[in-house]
């Protein structure tokens, strides 16, 4: 592993760290990005997924982290070399993506920012061990066997971390913390839609609080 990739593993490390929760967003409206980020982070929460699934979404990442350095914001739904490159652009200290490509690795491997690749597969897992990647997506959770599947990998995948995201919920979100090979989960119940469209920033901060209580 070289150095560059060791270093940005060892920020995902302390991504991976920061609370049992990442907040998992899609925005609508850029001028919800700083206030939803600090509601945020006045309940615990400092890792921040703004997927671009949006045409707000850059936007938004660019807001907060000018306004606001202390959340750890990224991108997400990175599908190809030029999302990434985008959202380096817009100063994301993380980037996420629902899968991998050859074309997308090979971009992540010469930018400044970590990259959390996904894996659905022990296949998958193994290929991104071999080149570097220690701190991974499991995505879709649920769908892809859940937590059963990733007590299955702890023993024969002992160097992989994961952050399991898709279908995870306050319910199902501390079976998977349980996990030793699971720091966090991603989740996007704690920003619902109605929410931001109402700017409803207590409510935000409270699903944070609790979300930070579900680690046992």
């Amino acid at each position: 592993m070289t150095m560059a990739m060791q270093e940005k593993q060892d920020r995902l490390a302390r991504l991976f760290a920061l609370a049992p929760v990442i907040a998992v967003v899609v925005i609508d409206e850029a001028k919800h990005a700083v206030p939803l980020a600090r509601a945020l982070l006045e309940g615990g929460v400092q890792g921040i997924e703004i997927t671009l699934r949006t045409p707000a979404a850059l936007d938004a990442i660019r807001a907060i982290a000018q306004e606001l350095p202390q959340a750890a914001i990224g991108s997400g739904t990175v599908l190809t070399p030029e999302d990434l490159a985008a959202s380096e652009k817009a100063g994301a200290r993380f980037a996420v993506s629902p899968g991998c490509t050859p074309r997308l690795l090979a971009a992540a491997a010469d930018s400044a920012v970590p990259y959390l690749p996904a894996a659905a597969t022990a296949s998958e897992v193994m290929v991104l061990l071999e080149r570097g990647y220690r701190h991974l997506k499991f995505f879709p959770a649920q769908a892809a066997g859940g937590v059963a599947m990733l007590r299955a990998w702890a023993a024969p995948l002992p160097a992989a971390r994961f952050c399991a995201t898709g279908g995870i919920s306050p319910e199902n979100a501390p079976s998977y913390l349980a996990l030793p090979n699971v720091p966090c989960v991603g989740g996007s119940w704690l920003t619902p839609a109605s929410g931001l469209a109402a700017g409803d920033w207590p409510a935000v901060t409270e699903l944070a609080r609790q979300a930070c209580r579900l680690r046992a």
